[in-house]
């Protein structure tokens, strides 16, 4: 009899553990059930009672129902689990460990096993232990496992190294950069490979649906997600060739600009909106470089004031030099981000292009008395009229250099062709009289340039109606034309 209250009461007692799982009802009637049986004990022989053992099954620690069997409900798993593994072959499906059973003796069971059967297949979820890639702290994608998550991680490093290269990186890790030889000319050597984000792999339970692939992984990661952009507008920028450059059609590229349409006039500097895609993850290259660079010689100018402005003089011609630069060289994706010189070698200094420049100020305006035009000569001809037609000026030849100068200070009003003339300067001398100067065969001034008395402006020659070579040479006082002889010394 004792034997029998103190089980009576560990059944009580149990009961009350159970009432987070069990409804309220359920635990009192567990013990109103323990207490009638007590009562009835008198009456009733202890050989006649007997215990039988129910399940509480919970899912995810959700009470679902209560079994006589528990291998009711293992059954059922085992006949699901069976089934996924046919859709999901190489994923690890998780169904036995979401369910629990906690055991109780009872008088007179109440376990309903289609009930609970019914409510398990109900609320039964798959779950697959998988592996997430993490990036800066937030998973962002589920393979089968560790292993093909990290060779997704791997392979996305890949697509800019070998795997040559990164055993290479963790060869060099473990010897100090100082350590490592001095790179030859034109020789390179990767330095580390790293990611744009923190990326780790952790263990977890998901729905096997969200398990990707390696490879579809991998293009989700690269391919990333699509975000927001404004655009410029460039010269020539229409809005067919804004979609193109950013791979969207002209029928999306209108559905985010509302205001445009497809005749729509583009602007410079309006601002129109685009999508781009951007990678959930990008590869970064640390590498350093050794290349061979030209240094450019600097110009130094030196004024003279004995030459007249404008002219210039090389005193000395420059030399580039070169050098051995060795660069610190970071690649996002392939493109470089930065680049910072870390060492160099002048192999070759440069030469200093030195340059005199004239800074004596020419007059315009002439002195009113000529100097000899040549360098040297003779007048082979004078002015006057020979078969009929009149020799406007004089004819120099023969001079000891052919260099042709100014006769006074002026501007030039034209240096050019000129039918019969040939190569023509024309110099008007701000003081009523102009010059003349034919038949050159190179001119050295242009128009509107002042030139100085006795400047060099051309190389006497035998260009247009010619016999030979001289210089042809005229005056004019306002507008007349004039003997040069009268004017001209020597």
């Amino acid at each position: 009899m004792l034997n029998l209250k103190k089980k009576l009461s560990d059944l009580a007692i149990r009961a009350k553990s159970l009432k987070s799982g069990l409804s309220h009802k359920k635990a009192t009637a567990a013990v109103l059930t323990a207490a009638l049986t007590l009562g009835a004990y008198n009456t009733v022989s202890a050989d006649s009672m007997k215990l039988t053992t129910v399940y509480y099954v919970y899912l995810n620690d959700t009470y679902i129902g209560t079994v006589t069997n528990k291998e009711i409900v293992k059954q059922i798993i085992a006949e699901k689990q069976e089934k996924l593994a046919s859709s999901y072959k190489d994923i690890d499906i998780a169904l036995g460990s979401q369910v629990k059973y906690i055991p109780e003796q009872v008088f007179r069971s109440t376990a309903n096993n289609s009930e609970a059967v019914e409510n398990l297949e109900k609320e039964l979820q798959p779950q697959a232990d998988a592996s997430a890639i993490v990036l800066d702290g937030k998973p962002v994608v589920y393979l089968a496992d560790k292993q093909t998550a990290d060779d997704v991680l791997k392979k996305l490093k890949m697509k800019y190294v070998t795997e040559a290269q990164l055993n290479e990186i963790e060869t060099q890790k473990s010897v100090s950069q100082n350590a490592l030889p001095p790179l030859k000319e034109n020789e390179s050597r990767i330095l580390d490979v790293r990611l744009s984000k923190n990326a780790s792999v952790e263990d977890v339970r998901i729905a096997p649906g969200k398990v990707l692939t390696a490879e579809q992984a991998l293009t989700f990661l690269q391919k990333g997600t699509l975000e927001d952009r404004k655009y410029k507008v460039k010269d020539g920028d229409v809005l067919g060739s804004i979609a193109n450059d950013h791979q969207l059609s002209l029928a999306d590229m209108l559905a985010i600009n509302p205001g445009l349409n497809e005749d729509s006039v583009l602007k410079p500097e309006q601002e129109v909106n685009i999508t781009v895609t951007v990678p959930l993850l990008e590869v970064i290259v640390d590498k350093e470089v050794s290349q061979k660079e030209i240094i450019p010689f600097k110009n130094e100018y030196i004024n003279d004031s004995s030459l007249p402005k404008g002219e210039k003089k090389v005193k000395q011609a420059g030399e580039n030099g070169n050098r051995l630069a060795t660069y610190t060289v970071s690649e996002q994706n392939g493109k470089a981000i930065k680049k910072i010189l870390t060492k160099q070698e002048v192999l070759v200094q440069p030469v200093k292009h030195i340059v005199i420049k004239g800074t004596k100020v020419i007059p315009s305006r002439g002195e009113g008395s000529f100097s000899w035009p040549a360098v040297g000569g003779y007048i082979s001809s004078q002015m006057g009229y020979r078969d009929g037609k009149l020799h406007k000026g004089i004819d120099i030849a023969r001079p000891s250099s052919y260099t042709i100068k100014a006769a006074d200070n002026g501007i030039v009003v034209s240096a050019g062709w000129d039918g019969g003339y040939g190569n023509k300067i024309v110099i008007d001398h701000q003081n009523g009289f102009q010059t003349v100067y034919g038949h050159l065969s190179s001119i050295r001034v242009s128009p509107g340039e002042t030139v100085g008395k006795g400047s060099a402006i051309g190389v006497m020659g035998s260009t247009g109606d010619s016999t030979g070579v001289h210089l042809h040479f005229e005056v004019y006082k306002n507008g007349s034309l004039k003997n040069p002889l009268s004017y001209i010394g020597r």
